[in-house]
């Protein structure tokens, strides 16, 4: 790191090096076979084409390896797939639930982590979480973990300190891992699947605050953890929101099981 002085924004530190956008497609629970099929057939090669951004697909459990199929070959090579959820257990008399181990062993390079709605429609606590973290870094797996506020809870005013304490709770999981393969994902949880989304300066203004806040946590790398924006980015409002400082990409959702819009994105990420 050259600098620690902030910049204007109080986000990035002046000097340090350009991190690499990062773009996610979460399918959520939607797809079939077929579907899937004319989805990646649609996306594969124009994103294939697309550099200076990383790419992920993250379908539901079944489709993984049909999406492993359909980006593999060298031109695609950079193009990478991951799971929306895992286990905190890595084998044993668990029924239904996937560990790393085996997300590892299928060739995922990416698991989403406390989604807001894996927290509110499933209980998923904050040290959930945290080990879930923990569990994927160790093996490996690069981890994109999600924060953000209700609307009740912006209205009140405690959006930083309701997404300050999510970060908090995995910073002991983050320890010094690769801040390549740690990545978190701001999603006010008013704007998912709303329609409503967050302007670019309001969004800029939690990613610098989440920046400052890992700083203060004593997080290694803090400057290089890219941080992603996600609720309601379309193809229209994407290349506004990925301007700003300390935002570094996209969670995306509904608009990934859309190829035009996917590409449209990826391209203003890019």
């Amino acid at each position: 790191m050259n600098s620690t002085a902030l910049n204007n924004s109080g986000g990035t530190p002046a000097g340090v090096s350009q991190r690499q956008p990062m773009v996610a497609g979460n399918w959520k629970m939607n797809g079939s076979i077929e579907a899937n099929e004319a989805l990646l057939e649609a996306m594969a090669d124009p994103l294939s084409e697309i550099r200076g951004v990383d790419i992920a697909i993250c379908p539901p459990f079944p489709y993984l390896a049909q999406v492993r199929g359909a980006l593999s070959g060298p031109t695609r090579a950079h193009l990478a797939f991951g799971a929306q959820t895992v286990a905190q257990e890595s084998n044993g008399a668990f029924t239904g639930e996937v560990s790393v181990e085996m997300l590892v062993d299928l060739g995922c390079r990416w698991v989403i982590l406390g989604h807001s709605e894996r927290r509110t429609l499933f209980n998923e606590t904050d040290a959930a979480v945290a080990a879930k973290a923990e569990r994927a870094l160790a093996a490996g797996l690069g981890v994109i973990i999600c924060v953000g506020e209700s609307l009740a809870e912006r209205e009140a005013g405690q959006a930083e300190a309701v997404v300050g304490a999510q970060v908090a709770a995995v910073v002991k999981a983050l320890g010094h891992a690769d801040s390549a393969k740690v990545v978190l994902a701001y999603e006010p949880i008013w704007a998912i699947g709303t329609g409503k989304t967050a302007t670019p300066a309001m969004a800029q203004d939690i990613h610098a605050f989440i920046r400052r806040h890992m700083h203060e946590l004593g997080v290694a790398g803090a400057d290089q953890i890219r941080i992603l924006y996600g609720g309601s980015v379309k193809a229209d409002n994407a290349e506004s929101l990925f301007a700003q400082a300390d935002i570094d990409g996209g969670l995306i959702g509904g608009a990934a099981l859309k190829a035009p819009d996917f590409i449209n994105i990826c391209q203003a990420a890019a």
